[in-house]
């Protein structure tokens, strides 16, 4: 008899729509229930920042609450060196251009299912991530890395809350310094800005632009002559002004007076032609 040919099955991952991959997740090894992560290469091309570099960053959706950045670091560095991970409630655009707060002064993270942002430092550790077989659970808590849940993850998570007052102080000082350093290189920019000005033969200042907001003064002789010579006359105008409203005024006066003097002489007139009997009203 010929011998039989045995079929040897390929492990496979799975694809869904989309270009997703499936990566399988299981919380310890002993646990029957499994939770899906849903990934693929992170391709946007509006997005330019060093922070998530197209060809290395994994995006994954379906992050389950109890998985901590630590957590989704251990898990991936299996098929790499990790740089950084990012999780956030909803996808979006990268956040860390501003100045970096600490910990101490950030909001409270809300707690539910997050998308995260891999970054490796190999573009061959997203496609080792998209190719895991779907058979082959990724497991959270290990003996060697236990991951506490429930009443030791509260307490836990009570115990790092509470701030130590010299950790508090040495925080607020460190972020006092950079805040005071990047008011004085502003401080400095504007003043080499202000420097560039320069003035030609007619008095004219040429403005270099600024940051926005920020307004151009001139500082030259025949600058300031010409803001007085503005100055004084606006001040003739106003004594002008001033000088024909006390005269209108006056002119009322003397209307009112005239009208007086009449009304007194019409009472007059009328006592006279009463007295006499030739007052006919009617």
């Amino acid at each position: 008899m010929a011998p039989s040919k045995k079929k040897h099955a390929t492990k496979q991952a799975c694809v869904i729509p989309e270009g997703f991959a499936v990566l399988p997740l299981q919380f310890s090894p002993d646990s029957a229930a499994r939770h899906s992560l849903y990934v693929k290469e992170h391709k946007v091309r509006a997005e330019k920042t060093s922070y998530r570099p197209l060809d290395r960053t994994l995006f994954v959706l379906n992050i389950p609450p109890y998985c901590s950045r630590s957590v989704i670091k251990d898990l991936f560095s299996q098929f790499g060196v990790v740089a950084s991970v990012e999780l956030r409630d909803v996808p979006g655009s990268s956040q860390e251009s501003g100045p970096k707060l600490s910990k101490i002064f950030r909001p409270a993270a809300k707690q539910g299912f997050k998308v995260g942002y891999i970054v490796f430092e190999s573009s061959s550790s997203v496609a080792a991530a998209k190719s895991h077989p779907h058979d082959e659970p990724l497991v959270v808590s290990t003996e060697q890395k236990p991951v506490k849940t429930g009443v030791q993850k509260w307490i836990q998570q009570y115990t790092k809350s509470i701030i130590h007052p010299d950790k508090l102080q040495q925080t607020v000082d460190s972020f006092m310094q950079d805040y005071d350093k990047r008011q004085e290189e502003e401080a400095e920019r504007q003043r080499q800005e202000a420097e560039k000005q320069q003035e030609d033969e007619e008095g004219w200042v040429k403005v270099t632009r600024g940051h926005k907001g920020a307004k151009a003064r001139p500082h030259s002789e025949a600058a300031n002559q010409r803001t007085l010579q503005r100055e004084a006359r606006k001040k003739r105008k106003k004594e002008l002004m001033n000088f024909y409203t006390w005269q209108h005024k006056n002119t009322q006066k003397e209307h009112i007076a005239e009208l007086r003097r009449k009304f007194e002489e019409d009472k007059q007139r009328i006592a006279l032609m009463r007295a006499q009997r030739k007052f006919k009203p009617y």
